[in-house]
């Protein structure tokens, strides 16, 4: 019996030395995240699907985020990650912030926020070539997820798109895509500042009257209100934990800033 218990032992201790591929690092925390969103009042799993590929299919990925006390009128912002299934790191880290908002849903207090931490849902199934999801137009796309996309932010009327991405640089690079402001607007860079980054090296770049015709700015002229699209990339060359940690920062810093405007706006 010891010599058996030993042998299970061993074999389990080989097992957490040894990598875990990326596809089988995504579906062991989407089982986790599913687990406490079964548990929770606050955030709901609504996967769409199953898309159809050339030789497979796949569900897309969708959790929605209700935070105590929103309401019809509250701020809707949708975050997007894994958009090429050969990087799921940020996926990863929406996966886990996901879980983290429904074992801790105050964080996000008046907030009506959709994620789809898997974008490239039929890519990493193998149910289709390899494609540039991030630069799809979302009106006119027939890739079946980006249409999921587009029919959802018409039906949601998002104010806001945040996205996950890596990049070539060594320093965390924050891209916003905005309207230019009028007298009646706030200009775009209230939307982020420099507090939801540091202490992590960061370069901005801020693009007024973005180029429609790519992401979901496409789509902007048939929501109630002209949305932002703000990039966040995390250089490439990070190691996992790192990037993690960056995503994890950044998100619970936005979202809490969000909420703080939110309070603001109630109480004028």
């Amino acid at each position: 019996m010891m010599k058996l218990l030993s042998s299970v032992l061993a074999r389990h201790e080989r097992a957490l030395l040894e990598p875990i591929s990326p596809a089988a690092a995504w579906h062991e925390q989407l089982f986790r995240t599913f687990r406490a969103v079964e548990q929770s009042r606050h955030v709901f799993a609504s996967p769409f699907g199953p898309l159809r590929g050339s030789a497979g299919s796949a569900h897309l990925q969708r959790f929605v985020y209700f935070g105590p006390g929103a309401t019809d009128a509250a701020l809707r912002l949708s975050f997007l990650g894994g958009l090429d299934h050969r990087e799921l790191r940020g996926s990863l880290a929406l996966l886990r912030f996901i879980e983290g908002l429904a074992l801790a849903p105050d964080l996000g207090q008046g907030l009506d926020l959709s994620f789809f931490p898997l974008v490239d849902a039929l890519g990493l199934a193998e149910a289709t070539p390899a494609r540039d999801l991030a630069e799809e137009n979302w009106a006119t796309s027939t890739e079946p997820e980006i249409q999921v996309l587009e029919h959802d932010a018409r039906l949601r009327g998002y104010h806001g798109f945040v996205r996950l991405e890596t990049t070539t640089s060594d320093e965390v690079t924050v891209r916003l895509h905005a309207e230019a402001a009028t007298e009646n607007a706030a200009p775009p860079l209230e939307l982020i500042s420099s507090d939801e980054i540091e202490p992590l090296p960061v370069r901005w770049e801020v693009e007024a009257d973005a180029d429609p015709r790519r992401g979901p700015l496409a789509v902007a002229d048939d929501l109630p209100v002209a949305p932002f699209e703000l990039v966040l990339a995390i250089p490439a060359l990070w190691p996992a934990a790192r990037h993690t940690a960056a995503v994890s920062l950044f998100l619970k810093r936005f979202v809490r800033r969000h909420r703080g405007f939110i309070a603001y706006a109630q109480h004028l």
